[in-house]
């Protein structure tokens, strides 16, 4: 197979590149729709992923800007894996998700886009959600728009 086609993600390709970091940025904007912002906390907030690895990929950060684990205060802590369990009920009510991948992904080097502002991943699974695509032309296909999951998750 030489193509997919897949022509919503043109509007991410020929978006103007946000300059700053979009985890101090999107929250301070108040534009929750827009951004993808799920659910607000008093120490951290949720955001869909606009480049998932699959449906309903949710990442959960702190407001403030650091990079470490380590430099969480409990309160940020707490929240945070509160966030976390919400957010799993959340995925299995809404989209039926059947497992999670949870987790940091902390400095670059180990795998982190944006490496200067923590933030954790949560993944939602299905059994039987691989497919021949990922294994024969290296892609992954996501089956439903960002507008649209944003809809069903607020």
């Amino acid at each position: 197979m030489d193509k997919l086609w897949a022509p919503w993600r043109i509007k991410y390709i020929q978006a103007k590149k946000t300059k700053g970091c979009i985890f101090c940025l999107k929250p301070k904007q108040k534009k929750d729709k827009i951004n993808y912002i799920i659910r607000r906390g008093k120490y951290v907030f949720s955001i869909l992923n606009i480049f998932p690895y699959n449906n309903g990929h949710i990442m959960i950060s702190p407001y403030r800007h650091i990079a470490d684990i380590d430099k969480l205060t409990p309160q940020e802590w707490s929240e945070m894996f509160e966030f976390v369990k919400d957010t799993t009920k959340l995925l299995k009510l809404k989209l039926q998700a059947q497992g999670f991948n949870i987790g940091f992904n902390v400095g670059k080097v180990a795998g982190a886009g944006i490496d200067q502002h923590l933030h954790m991943h949560i993944v939602p699974r299905w059994d039987s959600d691989t497919n021949f695509m990922p294994v024969l032309t290296d892609s992954k296909v996501i089956s439903q728009s960002l507008d649209e999951l944003y809809r069903i998750l607020t």
